[in-house]
């Protein structure tokens, strides 16, 4: 498994950084080759070209909006047969009236051997740090 965090400090206010990262569809739009749909419980990331790709299936285990200035947290367990692992999403009261992200991650893709975790933690970082940073630009 490699994990990896990102954080960002936005001059948004929290319900708004929480609602952006928590768009799952718009997810799909940042993300290469990636078609993100939820139903509230679930969220399915089906990642591919054609019928090559694989789908990145995640159980939201919690559900914690930012109220009245408090920090919001949301946890996805991956339940794919591909892709394992887990994801946090926290907003947080910045300084200055700004609101601070944390994404952090624990990625792991069956089939690859712990001597990949480096490159998984690398493109992870890289691919998941492009998609939040547009989310967060809300284009």
């Amino acid at each position: 498994m490699a994990e990896f965090l990102l954080e960002r400090t936005v001059p948004l206010p929290l319900d708004e950084v929480w609602r952006r990262v928590t768009d799952w569809p718009r997810h799909g739009d940042v993300v290469p080759f990636t078609r993100v749909t939820s139903d509230g419980r679930f969220v399915r990331a089906r990642t591919g070209l054609g019928p090559a790709g694989f789908l990145d299936l995640m159980e939201i285990t919690v559900w914690s909006p930012p109220v009245d200035g408090a920090a919001g947290l949301c946890r996805l367990e991956k339940r794919g047969r591909v892709v394992r692992g887990w994801a946090e999403l926290e907003v947080l009261p910045g300084p200055g009236g700004r609101s601070r992200v944390r994404w952090r991650e624990d990625l792991g893709i069956r089939f690859l051997p712990r001597l990949a975790d480096p490159v998984v933690r690398a493109t992870g970082r890289y691919v998941f740090g492009r998609a939040l940073n547009r989310l967060l630009r809300g284009r």
